[in-house]
């Protein structure tokens, strides 16, 4: 499931088309790449209503022979019986809201990334192995806070805690985290934040069980944050995640992959800078979908 709705208002675009290399790939056409290599069968796309077009003919048409393709919609009035726009509310609803939209195309285990994220292969490889075992637990893919940070301004991260057996004991979005001269500090809280500290990007493996969670969590979202702040509040992946830490729980994956992402337009030039280099280095082919 990718997460592919978001407005782009810090990259002045829409990044989840943005071209990364000379075969007029986007980043996700890498992420995708590497979701079929693990054994990924089918990819939904969550998108904003009206972009269809622009987005099947940029991504979904050069995947489509390689993975089954389907297209979720989430709009601001995509909400469940009994609840209502506030008036002038403009910012969508966030990333818990989009798998809202897109669980009717999902019936059973899924994972979420995002379209302007790059995880790696090893990190599809290690979720799909945890996820093809039998078990109840849900999963995530974690990286180190200073390996996830843009050098052109700040970034949305949940930040975990994770005790010593690998489970996650809860996650905090932070919607402003950057580096200063004495570490890494949350705009959003004040916290001052350790190199090491395990990030969520949200690349989450959910079994079929969560699906309540989301259904279930949204009108506490509703009547707490939304109420509080109708015209900006959102409701965040992490919020369901922390839902589940205690039953069934979630297991938290560590990747030797690197991460890269788009967030600011000035990031775009790194990007394909470190993708030309992995193709160089054969972890991808020159022509990604020949």
């Amino acid at each position: 499931m990718v997460l592919a709705a978001g407005r782009g208002s810090r990259f002045g675009g829409n990044k989840q088309t943005a071209i990364v290399d000379e075969q007029g790939n986007a980043l996700l056409d890498y992420s995708m790449y590497d979701a079929v290599r693990a054994g990924f069968e089918r990819v939904v796309c969550v998108i904003s209503p009206g972009t269809e077009d622009a987005f099947d003919a940029q991504v979904g048409q050069r995947v489509a022979e390689h993975i089954d393709v389907a297209y979720a919609y989430q709009s601001l009035d995509a909400l469940p019986d009994g609840f209502e726009v506030p008036s002038g509310r403009i910012k969508p609803w966030g990333t818990a809201h989009a798998v809202l939209c897109a669980l009717p195309f999902v019936p059973d285990t899924f994972v979420t990334i995002n379209a302007d994220d790059y995880y790696g292969p090893h990190a599809y490889e290690a979720m799909a192995d945890f996820l093809g075992r039998d078990g109840t637990r849900h999963a995530m893919v974690a990286y180190p806070l200073a390996n996830t940070l843009s050098e052109n301004g700040t970034v949305s991260r949940g930040v975990c805690d994770v005790d010593a057996s690998g489970r996650l004991r809860g996650v905090v979005e932070h919607t402003a985290i950057e580096q200063t001269g004495d570490g890494f500090c949350s705009r959003t809280s004040g916290a001052t934040l350790r190199a090491d500290t395990p990030v969520s990007l949200n690349f989450w493996g959910f079994r079929a069980s969560a699906a309540h969670a989301f259904t279930d969590l949204f009108p506490r979202f509703w009547r707490t944050q939304a109420a509080a702040d109708p015209l900006g509040a959102e409701f965040y992946l992490p919020d369901v995640a922390a839902s589940l830490v205690d039953d069934p729980g979630v297991q938290v994956l560590d990747t030797s992959d690197s991460w890269m992402g788009l967030t600011y337009a000035d990031d775009l030039e790194g990007v394909q800078e470190r993708l030309a280099r992995l193709r160089d280095e054969g972890i991808y082919p020159e022509d990604l979908w020949a």
